[in-house]
């Protein structure tokens, strides 16, 4: 196996960017977990419509913030691991989900995600995902799942 990659080299290597990359930092990565943040920024354009008077955090946008960490930042952790990169350049795609929502998620919140790998193999991973605000309150959990593929 390769030398394993750095939190902040597979933040590097996400293919997302500002402003819909929804993961500021990346606090733990192994070949079983990672840990991430995102601060949710109170002038996000999309506020200003969901809902006006009482904005809360689209849940399509929690979705993705937990499919960035918990499938494609993990999935480039766990592919580099395996020496994929060796064999060509893959993206890391999100493919399917099954999400609970307890919560919200206000503008400027803070919200910390954890993932859990469940299987990776033939470059698909399968994550249990939490996402929780700072205060340790709970906003939702997913299984989510998401492959690389060739570019």
């Amino acid at each position: 196996m390769d030398e394993p990659l750095s939190p902040a080299e597979v933040l590097a290597a996400m293919p997302h960017r500002e402003p819909f990359l929804f993961i500021d930092e990346i606090l733990e990565v192994d070949d079983d977990h990672i840990v991430a943040a995102y601060r949710f920024r109170a002038g996000a354009d999309f506020y200003r419509g969901h809902f006006p008077g009482n904005p809360i955090t689209p849940g399509v946008l929690l979705i993705e913030a937990m499919a960035q960490a918990g499938v494609v930042a993990q999935g480039i952790y766990l592919l580099g691991r395996a020496g994929a990169a060796e064999q060509g350049p893959l993206l890391m795609l999100f493919t399917q989900a099954a999400v609970e929502f307890t919560g919200v998620v206000r503008p400027g919140q803070r919200v910390i995600i954890h993932g859990r790998k469940l299987v990776f193999r033939h470059r698909m991973l399968r994550s249990q995902v939490e996402m929780q605000l700072e205060s340790g309150d709970a906003v939702c959990h997913a299984t989510l799942s998401g492959m690389g593929i060739r570019q």
